[in-house]
């Protein structure tokens, strides 16, 4: 007996529906192809917000005072005592140049020192100042005029010829002359030995050779040369034992300690809210983890172009704008605890709405 079909066969003029059974959507990836643009947003307006209320540039350096030490007088160096990098003080003594010449200028002003005192001596002797010549002169005026006087009256009388009247006349003239030349000469002995206003109570000449050898012993004086401030010794090539040193021409440059600062070329776009006295933040290249504070100490008084050997000239048909950089100066606050290099590349941060990182 063959098996009964398990198939039910459909009747005719009825429709059998297939069930399909729903997809499940994939809530996963569409959350995650919402959240990357989310978050880019979100950290797009973060970053924005970072960018607000401070303005930064890495086009910065540090700069130090710098002092170039020249000799105020020429020579020869016979001592160095410092080389480059070497650390000085105030007043050490950096190199000396020979003392001999000058020594002898002193030995010279001496001399004439002596000449002078010696020439007042003479004068003060001298017989124009003694009134010799002048007591002699007024008794021949005397007896001059007291023979004019007798021979006139025998001129008046008839007794005398004129010849003679007026020789005796002139013999009166002529003592009165010397008198006068010899009060003259007295005069001019007394000048020599007086003094002038512009030293009183010391006589010209000596005080002209005083003046030489004071003259002398500063130059003598100005052979060894001293830093004039504390600091690091750089570019010290020419010092040289045996090295002519030329008067006022530069030896050595001193770097002086505690005169670092920043000078930060900002875009003269980010200048509109800084301000004097905005803190600021420094970052150095050579020290990737070193921070310092500091402060906005001054605003340049014009563009980097404007303070060029040459300057910009713009007049010209193709011109094209360029975004001009101002020099800012931003002071250190703090003791940096590694040693500031003048020209070291930093990058700076300035908190124009007052904050402090």
């Amino acid at each position: 007996m063959a098996e009964a079909d398990p198939q039910i066969p459909a009747e005719a003029g009825v429709v059998i529906k297939e069930t399909v059974a729903p997809k499940k959507r994939n809530w996963g990836r569409l959350a995650l192809m919402l959240s990357v643009p989310l978050a880019l947003l979100i950290a797009g307006a973060i970053y924005w917000l970072t960018l607000q209320g401070k303005v930064s540039t890495d086009n910065a350096y540090v700069q130090q005072d710098q002092v170039a030490v020249s000799a105020q007088v020429g020579g020869e160096i016979v001592e160095a005592l410092v080389g480059d990098g070497d650390t000085v003080k105030a007043g050490d003594v950096l190199f000396r140049l020979d003392p001999e010449p000058y020594r002898l200028q002193i030995a010279q002003a001496d001399a004439a020192i002596a000449t002078a005192q010696a020439n007042i001596t003479a004068l003060a002797n001298a017989a124009d100042l003694s009134g010799a010549d002048i007591s002699a002169a007024r008794e021949d005026i005397a007896f001059a005029e007291a023979n004019f006087r007798r021979k006139d009256e025998l001129y008046k009388r008839g007794f005398l010829n004129k010849a003679e009247h007026d020789a005796a006349a002139h013999a009166v003239s002529q003592a009165r002359e010397a008198l006068r030349q010899a009060e003259a000469k007295r005069q001019a002995a007394s000048a020599k030995l007086a003094t002038g206003p512009a030293v009183p109570g010391e006589n010209p000449q000596v005080a002209t050779a005083k003046a030489q050898r004071a003259v002398a012993e500063l130059q003598l004086s100005r052979t060894v040369v001293r830093a004039p401030s504390a600091g690091r010794i750089a570019q010290a090539d020419r010092l040289q034992v045996g090295q002519q040193v030329v008067q006022g021409l530069p030896v050595l440059t001193l770097v002086a300690d505690g005169s670092s600062y920043v000078e930060a070329n900002f875009k003269e776009t980010d200048l509109a809210d800084m301000k004097v006295g905005q803190p600021a933040e420094i970052h150095f290249d050579a020290y990737p983890d070193l921070v310092l504070k500091g402060h906005v100490e001054s605003i340049g008084a014009g563009t980097g172009s404007e303070f060029s050997v040459i300057p910009a000239q713009n007049a010209t048909g193709n011109w094209v704008k360029v975004t001009q950089r101002v020099p800012v100066n931003i002071a250190i606050d703090q003791e940096s605890p590694r040693s500031l290099i003048a020209g070291l590349s930093t990058e700076v941060t300035v908190f124009t709405d007052g904050r402090k990182r």
